[in-house]
């Protein structure tokens, strides 16, 4: 088994990356559907593609009533986000607490409250999706607490080695101890390891563990091992609770201790990072979000399932094979969208302003296509168009390839579209900046292991000369940030918009030796051809494009407008004009 899977940069966008990124954490939470980084943060929600007959449409049903979760709102005042992040804690909906909390942080950068309440949310939310995902309870079956304690030791170990920081043992002990007391309040927890709730209460176990972490004060990973392995003991002994599963919360908790990107991966999520790599997967072929009790579309693949059902961007999903979402976590809603290939799931989808409606869409085995919808928009000025969703390791190829088509239709500027585009492979991101790049950097990774460090240089060969503009929007990161910071530091292009995300890291995969697991984990920082660090402020555009609010809903939509294409196909034409 490899050490290490190749250098991603993946956005975790809020759920996002959570769900699997190539790629949240700003907010994705790219389900079987597809996706996405993170990190923060889009879980594991890609399934096995099992021989299944393939069933017919199911008939439907006569609609019930469903309740329209009302859209969420970031821009509240800090007491308010804090109020609100409060009442989606009490009715358990952390994934929609978490996404809360970390849009709310791009408004309040530094704030403590925000950052304590956020990791709060992190780690119940990921205890959640752990103990819903069938690998995971697999790996608490049949895992001897040795063989986790040999597991915990070999993570402490790569992080050790390769992660991008000197990494924060001290912190990371209280972690530890603050994910053991989240475990033993938490419903699935208790209940999959049938603990009774006046042993738990009686134990006085999240006492004797803080008094463990202040006495020992750990310095080394020896020391986090040695502190884990005494707790487990202490832990089965007092309360009946299998020293595997406190074990695993300290694996957890290490591994999402450490920053918004760096995650524990169990067998099944990865599987789907190397999925989401290599760009296919069975589900319904789309990306989500969560979004106030209802699960956004933020993006539909062509040709997917979920396209020919007629659901598209912007859609929300309120109900799925008639339960409510609103009355669901995100995760159990996400979870429901899964299944095996050929099977059947009911989704209830609902544009603003418009009436819900009832969809049978069918799981597929689904090819994310690395380039979409390339063009020509302008046959007067020649001006092409392509979508990149994401940098997959046949990205390069697929775009010299596009490229020739479009030359061959008249091509004269070409308007590359990151919008959305959550990152991917490094390696991706650089070959294709190397094709319109003659000299210079592309980017620049620094780590804290030698090994790390890396100037990445174009080549004069094969190099695209056509004039170039590149969008962007709060959602391009990553690899994106990568591209959009190598052509406009080196003057190749003109890039349009607002502000990208902001994430300027890059995450190793490495899998570990036990349960089929792995870590995601931050390596390397990068930084623009100009030494700019793209971490927490993003690409700046030449032409900034104030996007217009959303209309009530209810109201009456006006006909659709792409402002920021609009931009950049003028600022395409300018550049074959002054040529």
């Amino acid at each position: 088994m490899p050490s290490r899977v190749s250098s991603l940069c993946l956005a975790a966008r809020g759920l996002a990356a959570r769900f699997g990124n190539p790629v949240r954490t700003g907010a994705i939470l790219a389900a079987a559907l597809l996706l996405a980084p993170s990190a923060a943060t889009a879980q594991s929600t890609l399934v096995p593609a099992p021989s299944t007959t393939p069933q017919s449409s199911p008939s439907l049903p006569t609609p019930e009533p469903i309740t329209i979760p009302a859209e969420p709102d970031y821009g509240l005042t800090l007491p308010g986000i804090l109020q609100r992040g409060l009442e989606l804690e009490t009715n358990r909906r952390w994934g929609d607490a978490l996404t809360l909390y970390e849009q709310s942080l791009r408004q309040h950068p530094g704030s403590e409250e925000l950052l304590a309440r956020q990791d709060l949310a992190r780690m119940h939310y990921s205890l959640e999706r752990r103990y819903h995902d069938r690998s995971f309870q697999q790996s608490l079956r049949t895992l001897t607490p040795s063989q986790t304690l040999s597991l915990y030791s070999e993570l402490l170990r790569k992080i050790n080695a390769h992660y991008v920081v000197t990494p924060p043992w001290p912190g990371l002990a209280s972690r530890a101890a603050r994910a053991v007391d989240v475990a033993l309040t938490n419903e699935d927890f208790t209940a999959f390891h049938r603990l009774a709730a006046n042993n738990l209460a009686g134990s006085n176990l999240r006492g004797t563990l803080d008094r463990m972490v202040s006495d020992r004060r750990p310095q080394r990973s020896s020391d986090l091992v040695e502190l884990a392995a005494q707790f487990a003991r202490t832990a089965e002994a007092r309360a009946g609770i299998p020293q595997t599963a406190v074990l695993m919360e300290f694996v957890t908790a290490a591994a999402g201790g450490l920053d918004d990107y760096s995650d524990f991966l169990t067998s099944d999520q990865l599987r789907d990072v190397y999925s989401q790599i290599e760009g296919n997967f069975v589900g319904l072929g789309v990306e989500l979000k969560a979004d106030g009790g209802a699960l956004l579309i933020v993006h539909v693949i062509p040709g997917s399932p979920a396209e020919r059902a007629g659901i598209i961007d912007g859609d929300r999903i309120v109900a799925v094979d008639g339960q409510s979402t609103a009355e669901m976590s995100t995760d159990e809603a996400a979870s429901l969208l899964t299944g095996p290939e050929g099977s059947w799931v009911r989704v209830t989808a609902y544009t603003p302003g418009k009436q819900p409606r009832v969809l049978n869409v069918r799981r597929e085995h689904v090819e994310v296509p690395s380039l979409e919808d390339p063009k020509i928009i302008d046959s007067d000025y020649g001006v092409a168009y392509v979508r990149i969703p994401a940098f997959q390791k046949t990205t390069a190829r697929d775009l010299e390839a596009a490229l020739w088509d479009l030359h061959r239709q008249g091509m004269r500027s070409l308007v590359l579209d990151l919008r959305g585009n959550p990152g991917g492979l490094l390696t991706a991101a650089v070959e294709v900046a190397d094709k319109f790049l003659t000299r210079g950097n592309i980017v620049s990774t620094r780590g804290r292991s030698p090994q790390e460090d890396f100037n990445y240089k174009a080549h004069y060969g094969g190099t695209w000369r056509v004039p170039l503009v590149v969008l962007i929007d709060g959602d391009s990161a990553s690899a994106s940030e990568i591209f959009a910071g190598a052509i406009k530091d080196n003057g190749r292009g003109t890039i349009v918009g607002q502000t990208s995300f902001g994430k300027g890291s890059v995450q190793g995969i490495f899998p570990l030796g036990y349960a089929g697991a792995g870590i995601r984990l931050t390596t390397a920082k990068f930084y623009s051809p100009n030494g700019k660090p793209i971490s927490k402020h993003g690409i700046q555009p030449h032409d900034q494009v104030r996007v217009v609010a959303k209309p009530i809903a209810g109201a009456q939509a006006a006909p659709a407008s792409d402002r920021v294409l609009e931009v950049g196909v003028e600022a395409a034409r300018r550049r074959v004009a002054a040529r």
